[in-house]
């Protein structure tokens, strides 16, 4: 009977990671395909995009509760609760950045008819093309439990701010420079935060891991690096 109960415990543990996984897939494509739709001006991409959110949050509702189901269930302690509850906070992290990718989409539309230079964009493409990255790897680290891989995440986080600070100024000079980009700009520049956000996101997860793996808190101030006014807003 023991062994009964510590094999469906184990498939309850394993139901929370493979839904996790799935997750975190479908939120890896949204960034992707959101910036690809920024890049092309592709309306139909950024739609599909703002339409896999619905998955996204289902996904998140049947983790949240599977997780509160089996800690009813199993009263799990130490490692297997330190599990359980890190699902329920990664799932959390990974559906919000489902959400800004859907906001990044939705940007997209708004400014799909408003005529500017290729090269506005090319920063905030490097940044997503560094997020995803980031976001590759925390997503690696959580499935092999790996705490070097996610503390590699969490040090990188203020090479993120700094491009944001970059992508910042430039899109302010834009503005300066001819009036008729002002309205592009200032969406781009809620891009690039919401790519900044997801950025934060994969740090959160990195903290999760580490926890998880450790069974305590990641120690020191996390690394940051946005000096912008949207940063103390």
């Amino acid at each position: 009977m023991s062994e009964h109960i510590v094999t469906s415990f184990d498939a309850e543990l394993e139901f929370l990671r493979s839904k996790i996984a799935e997750m975190g897939g479908i939120a890896e494509k949204m960034l992707d395909d959101s910036t690809r739709a920024l890049v092309r001006r592709d309306v139909a991409l950024a739609r599909q995009v703002i339409d896999a959110d619905t998955r996204l949050d289902g996904l998140q509702r049947e983790i949240e509760e599977h997780a509160v189901g089996t800690i009813a269930r199993r009263q799990p302690v130490a490692i297997d609760l330190r599990e359980i509850v890190s699902a329920i906070r990664v799932a959390g992290d990974v559906e919000r950045i489902g959400d800004l990718a859907k906001n990044t989409s939705k940007r997209v539309l708004a400014i799909s008819n408003e005529a500017h230079p290729a090269k506005i964009v090319g920063g905030v493409q490097h940044m997503s093309d560094l997020v995803q990255a980031q976001l590759k790897d925390v997503l690696d680290a959580y499935a092999q439990r790996d705490e070097r891989k996610a503390l590699d995440v969490w040090g990188k986080d203020d090479r993120i701010d700094a491009l944001y600070n970059s992508v910042f100024r430039e899109l302010l000079t834009y503005m300066m420079e001819d009036t008729r980009n002002i309205t592009f700009c200032t969406h781009l520049l809620f891009l690039a935060k919401n790519i900044e956000r997801i950025g934060d996101h994969t740090t959160n997860i990195a903290e999760t891991i580490y926890y998880l793996t450790t069974g305590e808190t990641l120690a020191g101030e996390r690394p940051k690096g946005d000096t912008t006014s949207f940063a103390t807003a």
